[in-house]
């Protein structure tokens, strides 16, 4: 009995492993430091993507991120997304982004982030998307965007809004 339950807890533990999403590596450049790069996946013939990362300033020294690039993007931007007088609006921020020092800057949908244009190609969940950041002091840093599913609203969620839904009175699930 104890072998089977052993042999049942190891194959438990190797589907989690298989079916866990992988997370992208932190990238270190300078005082900077990367994580948490990812996008979503695109529907059929959809020309634009978003890219999300957290980007942290361990140093004492503002850094700026001015730019960012993609092989399979026609156009890449930084952009932000705000609320503006009840409306939300983007923009792109063609002088770039500060990073302060000792600060933590996070790129998320309806935030901050990287807008891939003129795609080449679609974003298929599991994919990695290569792309370059320009900073002013740290230079080019590349990264990989993790590709979750079309929903996902961050790094390793499958994008399920059920379970985002308030309770409201009368709802059977």
């Amino acid at each position: 009995m104890k072998t089977m339950l052993k042999d049942v807890l190891i194959a438990a533990f190797a589907l989690a492993l298989c079916t866990a999403p992988a997370a992208a590596d932190d990238v270190k450049a300078g005082d900077l430091v990367i994580s948490q790069a990812w996008s979503r996946a695109t529907p059929g013939g959809a020309k634009v993507a978003g890219g999300y990362l957290t980007i942290e300033n361990k140093g004492t020294v503002a850094d700026k991120l001015v730019s960012v690039s993609a092989d399979i993007a026609g156009k890449a931007e930084v952009h932000e997304m705000a609320m503006e007088n009840g409306v939300m609006k983007m923009r792109l921020l063609d002088k770039g982004l500060v990073i302060d020092p000792g600060k933590t800057v996070k790129f998320a949908p309806g935030s901050y982030h990287l807008m891939l244009q003129e795609l080449k190609g679609p974003f298929k969940q599991g994919d990695k998307v290569p792309v370059t950041l320009q900073f002013e002091k740290a230079g080019k840093v590349a990264v990989t965007l993790d590709v979750q599913d079309v929903g996902a609203q961050a790094p390793g969620e499958g994008g399920h809004m059920m379970k985002k839904m308030p309770d409201h009175p009368g709802m059977k699930m």
